[in-house]
């Protein structure tokens, strides 16, 4: 790998200014590094591949994520080029390594948890599976997250949903002040 976070952070702020945005971006790297370190991956690789999934959405909503994804490939990093292209799931790719996978499981469910949160007296602290499906049943609470997004691609990686929910926020919880999700205490 070539691309060092500080290379990949130069381009998130370069292309991204939207502060729900940017923390989105780093919530994703959190999670990501944290499932490489349980799924044998590099971390440095699925981190980076999280912090820039949506890093050309804030300017090019609609190209995205095509101008990230040839960014990448010109650093000469396929494995995170593909792993963001299929998160697009509009483009119809099929997943090449579990890393395309673990994107995709993380990334609507991660910015979903986030919502969770926000609405939470204790935010992150307390938060459980079970609060969170039951907020996934509310269609007007975080309205534009696709929940069958979230149910597919959590089927796609082959694990427990509610073990998957737990791991984001198991993954998150050391981070909730510096995400803003640590609740109104």
């Amino acid at each position: 790998m070539a691309l060092t976070r500080d290379q990949a952070l130069q381009r998130l702020h370069a292309w991204t200014t939207n502060s729900s945005l940017l923390n989105h971006a780093q919530a994703v790297e959190i999670v990501m590094r944290a499932a490489a370190s349980k799924y044998g991956g590099d971390p440095e690789v699925w981190g980076i591949t999280g912090l820039l999934h949506d890093a050309d959405y804030d300017q090019w909503p609609e190209e995205h994520p095509k101008r990230i994804v040839d960014w990448l490939r010109e650093q000469g990093e396929e494995e995170m080029a593909y792993a963001v292209s299929f998160h697009q799931t509009k483009w119809g790719l099929p997943p090449k390594t579990f890393i395309d996978k673990y994107l995709l499981a993380c990334d609507e469910l991660t910015g979903f948890i986030m919502a969770c949160c926000l609405v939470r007296p204790d935010g992150i602290a307390t938060l459980e599976p079970t609060s969170v499906k039951k907020k996934l049943k509310n269609k007007a609470f975080a309205a534009k997250v696709d929940r069958e997004i979230i149910r597919s691609s959590v089927e796609l990686l082959g694990v427990d949903f509610d073990q998957h929910v737990q791991f984001v926020i198991a993954a998150l919880t050391p981070y909730a002040e510096e995400l803003g999700i640590e609740g109104k205490e």
